[in-house]
């Protein structure tokens, strides 16, 4: 006996902790990017034309500080996006090739298990969630 339950509910007791793992990790996400727009915002701006109590809308840019900060965001975005992704997919990965296995289908299950392993697209992820954003404005 390997220690392992692999009934459908030891998987699921394991993927249910998985899940909330993730939903935490995506809330960590979400207040990882209000907190770098809010730095943003507080890191000020640039006035330009000699007018540094703040002129027009158009003689002003973005401060050298906010700009660190967007380029650090778009150089991690990636990063940041693969992890719920290879969670998600992990989590999926395991409850297929469960199924499978439990089923009798060993090359189903070992084929589950493959495509789990597999980096997720986080380009076409971003790409989608992009639209997306999109749409909605």
């Amino acid at each position: 006996m390997t220690g392992w339950d692999i009934t459908p509910g030891g998987v699921q007791s394991v993927i249910s902790k998985v899940r909330e793992a993730a939903g935490d990790m995506n809330a960590g996400i979400g207040l990882y990017g209000r907190s770098v727009q809010g730095a943003m915002e507080a890191a000020g701006t640039l006035s330009f034309g000699g007018d540094s109590a703040g002129g027009t809308s158009s003689s002003r840019a973005a401060g050298l500080v906010a700009v660190a900060l967007g380029k650090f965001v778009e150089g991690t975005e990636k990063d940041v996006a693969f992890l719920p992704l290879r969670a998600s997919d992990s989590a999926n990965g395991a409850i297929e090739a469960t199924n499978a296995y439990l089923a009798g289908d060993l090359e189903q299950a070992w084929n589950a298990q493959h495509h789990a392993t597999l980096p997720p697209d986080v380009t076409a992820f971003l790409e989608k969630a992009r639209k997306k954003a999109d749409g909605r404005r």
